[in-house]
C-alpha cells in the first residue's frame, strides 16, 4: 500500500449478509497479519449494523491466533444491545472455521457534557525538526541492520517520525515511552467519522509496544525476542481530520513475565486529544 486510498480500500470489508463480511491482507513486513489491519476491518464490520445516529467510543479486544497473508478473514458481528443511546456489539475473526480475534465495541449517540482533557507534551520536538523512516533509509540505510532496513523499507500509506531514534548499532537502555509523530499519505479524501476511526484504529497498533522495549533495548532486538500483540483496547474521543501531523505518545508503565503493558494518548498537532488506547504484548525472550 502507498496511500490513504488504498488503505482504505483494504479497510472496505465486501459483505456476505446482514451480520458476515470478508476481507484479504496486505503485509507490513511480516509473514502474518497484522494486527492493526484486523483491528480496524472488525470496526467495519461492526460499523456496517449500527444505526448512523452512533459513533464508536470503545473497543476491546484479544488476539488469539496469527492470521494467514493469503487466506481470506471473515468477520460475524453479533448484536448484542440496543439501547436508548448506547449500542454494543461483539465481532468475531475467522479463517478456515479457526477464531483468531475477537472484539467487543460500543457505540454512543452524540451527547453534550462535562469536559477536560490531559495536555499534549509542548516540549516535544515538532516533526519538522524529524526524519521519517523512508528518511532513515536513504541516509543511514548501509549502516542499519538487514532486518531493520527490511521494514522500514515496506510502502505504507502512513509517514512516521518518532521523537527519538535509537542508534542499532550501540544499543542502551531509554525510558518507557515513545513518541511518534504519522500522517497519511497522498490525497487525502473526505471522510466521516467512522472511517476516521477505522484509520486511526488501524494506526494504533504500530509502535505502542516499543515503549516497552526501550528500558530493555541492551538486551532486545528482533532477532532473540519473539513479540506479538495479545489485546487491544481504545477510547474515541473528539472529531478531528488527517489533514496533518498527529502525535502518537505512550508509555509503558510494567514489563514482568514475558508481557509488557502499554498505554497513551493521539493528540491532533494543535493538541486536541482524540483517543486513548492500552495495550498488552508477548515480550518472550527466545531460548538460545
Amino acid at each position: 500500500m502507498k496511500n490513504s486510498t488504498e488503505l482504505i480500500a483494504l479497510l472496505n470489508l465486501s459483505k456476505t449478509d446482514n451480520t458476515n463480511f470478508s476481507g484479504d491482507s496486505v503485509t507490513i513486513g511480516s509473514d502474518i497479519v497484522f494486527g492493526g489491519q484486523v483491528l480496524a476491518q472488525a470496526v467495519n464490520a461492526a460499523y456496517r449494523t449500527i444505526p448512523e445516529d452512533r459513533f464508536l467510543h470503545s473497543l476491546h479486544s484479544y488476539f488469539l491466533e496469527a492470521g494467514n497473508l493469503t487466506i481470506p478473514i471473515n468477520y460475524h458481528v453479533a448484536e448484542m444491545r440496543n439501547g436508548g443511546s448506547f449500542s454494543t456489539r461483539r465481532v468475531t475473526a475467522s479463517q478456515n472455521d479457526r477464531t483468531i480475534f475477537i472484539m467487543a465495541a460500543s457505540f454512543h449517540k452524540k451527547e453534550d457534557g462535562f469536559e477536560h482533557q490531559q495536555e499534549i507534551n509542548l516540549e516535544v520536538k515538532k516533526p519538522e525538526e524529524l526524519l521519517s523512516w523512508e528518511d532513515m533509509i536513504v541516509k543511514f540505510g548501509d549502516f542499519l541492520p538487514k532486518s531493520i532496513k527490511s521494514f522500514l523499507s515496506i510502502e505504507r500509506p502512513i509517514d512516521f517520525k518518532p521523537v527519538r531514534v535509537p542508534n542499532p548499532l550501540k544499543s542502551e537502555n531509554l525510558p518507557a515511552k515513545e513518541e511518534v509523530w504519522f500522517k497519511l499519505k497522498g490525497e487525502i479524501p473526505a471522510m466521516d467519522l467512522p472511517l476516521k476511526h477505522q484509520i486511526l484504529t488501524y494506526i494504533s497498533d504500530y509502535n505502542v509496544l516499543n515503549a516497552a522495549f526501550n528500558p530493555n533495548a541492551k538486551e532486545y532486538n528482533f532477532a532473540n525476542t519473539m513479540t506479538a500483540s495479545l489485546d487491544h483496547s481504545m477510547w474515541f474521543f473528539r472529531d478531528f481530520e488527517f489533514d496533518d501531523w498527529m502525535l502518537f505518545s505512550a508509555e509503558s508503565p510494567n514489563a514482568y513475565g514475558a508481557r509488557g503493558l502499554c498505554r497513551g494518548n493521539i493528540f491532533t498537532r494543535d493538541g486536541k486529544l482524540i483517543a486513548s488506547f492500552a495495550q498488552e504484548g508477548l515480550m518472550r525472550p527466545k531460548k538460545k
